[in-house]
């Protein structure tokens, strides 16, 4: 399975990646229709359309995000031919492969490196004003909400008990962590027992956990997973696949990335204090 996953991401989705002159990204639908392994373009042009129809009912503007050009390409010796083609944004690639065909193994990789790259971005765009503290705040507070969510979809799925949700909990970070649990993060970060190791937790480090928790949550609806076994499996799956994708695109492993001097509640605390001296 890890061959597998390891020769797709860089050498796929990076890899047929373009930029326009003014630095914008981009991709070819005709060429992201190849990685995808879509043999006839008409089934998928299917998935596109689906795809604009969601672009739509989110309210986006379509036209920002699918672009018709046409290309050339050559069919034979010094022969070339004109066909239709589509200039994709990010975001119109993360609707495609959302409702592309499940069963392939490079729609899943290409869902989880969509789902990090547009979330990364949606990131940065809200945060790129915020210190790193209070970047830190921000998305801690959105990991609560988040893990809220994700402990439904848990019991939807089997896992009923505290014991049962610390273990499937465990199997996320042992994902993410290459195989390092919360107890051997604790251990790395110098953390006691009841301290909770997403309040000791850069910036970067909690976005990669936010990353697995929305898409484990939205896996296990999505795929109506039920049964302990295959949550903690799914859990530990989209752990190792967002560890796969910050790998690819040269990021820093989480259990490297530096333990803040401040916790979470030292932070909160500093801010309540300045609040109320202003």
């Amino acid at each position: 399975m890890e061959t597998d996953l390891s020769r797709y991401n860089e050498n796929t989705f990076e890899g047929i990646k373009h930029l326009t002159e003014e630095g914008i990204e981009f991709w070819y639908a005709r060429e992201l229709q190849t990685v995808l392994e879509y043999t006839e373009w008409r089934n998928f042009e299917t998935v596109i359309n689906k795809a604009k129809e969601a672009c739509n009912t989110s309210g986006n503007n379509m036209s920002d995000h699918f672009v018709d050009v046409n290309k050339m390409v050559p069919i034979g010796s010094r022969t070339q031919r004109e066909i239709e083609d589509i200039m994709l944004s990010r975001y119109a690639c993360y609707l495609i492969v959302q409702n592309g065909d499940p069963r392939k193994e490079v729609i899943a990789v290409g869902q989880t490196y969509f789902a990090i790259k547009t979330r990364q971005q949606e990131l940065i765009d809200h945060y790129e004003r915020l210190s790193e503290e209070q970047k830190r705040l921000a998305i801690r507070q959105e990991m609560i909400a988040h893990n809220r969510s994700l402990a439904e979809a848990a019991q939807l799925a089997g896992v009923e008990t505290p014991k049962e949700y610390a273990i499937f909990q465990n199997k996320g970070y042992q994902g993410l962590y290459g195989g390092l649990g919360m107890r051997e993060i604790q251990a790395r970060k110098g953390l006691k027992k009841n301290q909770k190791i997403l309040d000791h937790m850069g910036s970067t480090e909690l976005a990669a956990n936010l990353f697995r928790a929305t898409q484990t949550d939205e896996k296990l609806r999505r795929e109506e997973v039920r049964g302990r076994e295959a949550a903690n499996r799914t859990h530990y799956e989209v752990g190792r696949k967002v560890r796969q994708t910050i790998q690819d695109l040269g990021g820093t492993m989480p259990e490297n990335l530096p333990t803040p001097d401040k916790s979470i509640q030292q932070i909160a605390t500093e801010q309540k204090r300045r609040l109320e001296e202003s």
